[in-house]
């Protein structure tokens, strides 16, 4: 039996699977398979994957159709103890999978391991913004700081993530819904109180395509990540009895707004420091200042800003005033 088993769902990847192979047999761990799942392609991957020269790799029909169908399909296939997620265009770094196996064998408090990861395949004048998400993203190593920021955007990168297969079980795998997979399986890992950390270490070189799905699937768009967002919040720190502050008045905080108050939210004020803006009414509700904020007693403070050193200080001002984050305070985008 393996020691990990890569799940590498792929459609027409052909012109990328070389390299990802590649990648994939000059690891330092020798014991792994390649579970790769088929979803239908229609050019020459599944012909790629079948020559390939190593007793590894197996090709297996998706059983369903679609991405996350396609990923079930490689975990219901998969016979090593530990998991290892790998796009058919990405590239992993020859230590990655001894790495996040060594460490998930040595820390039990660990349950899904990430790692550092790199952008390739640059979209001309489109990249810019997955940058700054990697940057961010990068960030963000140990659980703490992860489950800060769960609100904010996916602070994994999908396919640079380990975890132990019984894990994955035990959430019963992805879930098929309009919306993205591996964020609503962070949000599920986090609502069973499992925990997060990242290998320090770069161990996946992520491609960025102007076709990938989260430029052009509805699936990924920010309002999807928003809804699976609320959810989380209305099934646990926000009742709809309990009031909502937000922090920040510009789009993202009014977005917020908008769909808590369309889910019935009651949202008790926004805070902002631009003095234009304080004392505005903005959706039926009123701007306040930094002082007008302690004003609300038991509300959810959401701090609805784009910027992370705006959100460092909302957490300094709110940590001041004796609010907990994760329980009085979260941070949202």
């Amino acid at each position: 039996m393996a020691r990990v088993s890569v799940l590498l769902p792929f459609k027409d990847a052909g012109r990328y699977l070389a390299e990802c192979l590649a990648s994939l047999a000059g690891q330092t761990l020798d014991d792994h398979e390649v579970v790769a799942v088929d979803d239908f392609s229609t050019d020459d991957s599944r012909d790629i994957l079948e020559s390939a020269r190593d007793p590894r790799v197996r090709v297996v029909q998706n059983l369903g159709r679609g991405l996350v169908a396609a990923l079930n399909t490689a975990l219901g296939s998969a016979r090593g103890p530990v998991l290892a997620r790998m796009d058919a265009d990405d590239v992993a770094h020859p230590e990655r999978l001894e790495l996040q196996e060594e460490r998930l064998a040595a820390d039990s408090s660990v349950d899904v391991l990430g790692s550092r990861v790199r952008l390739i395949g640059k979209v001309p004048g489109g990249s810019a913004g997955m940058e700054s998400y990697l940057q961010w993203s990068n960030s963000l190593l140990e659980h703490q700081a992860i489950v800060h920021d769960l609100l904010v955007e996916s602070p994994l990168v999908h396919p640079s993530v380990a975890m132990r297969t019984k894990t994955l079980l035990a959430l019963d795998g992805y879930r098929e819904y309009q919306g993205p997979e591996d964020y609503d399986l962070w949000l599920r890992a986090a609502g069973a109180g499992l925990r997060f950390a990242k290998v320090s270490d770069t161990l996946l070189s992520w491609r960025d395509r102007a076709d990938r799905l989260t430029r052009t699937d509805p699936r990924y768009s920010p309002e999807r990540f928003r809804d699976r967002k609320i959810e989380t919040l209305l099934a646990g720190p926000l009742p709809k009895n309990r009031p909502a502050v937000l922090w920040g008045a510009g789009p993202i905080g009014k977005g917020w707004a908008r769909a808590l108050l369309a889910r019935g939210c009651r949202v008790a004020a926004f805070v902002d420091i631009d003095p234009k803006k304080i004392g505005q009414t903005i959706h039926g509700v009123r701007v306040v200042g930094l002082e007008g904020a302690r004003a609300f007693e038991g509300a959810l403070h959401l701090s609805a800003v784009g910027d992370r050193e705006a959100r460092h200080r909302i957490r300094g001002a709110a940590a001041s005033w004796g609010l907990v984050e994760g329980r009085d305070l979260l941070a949202v985008a």
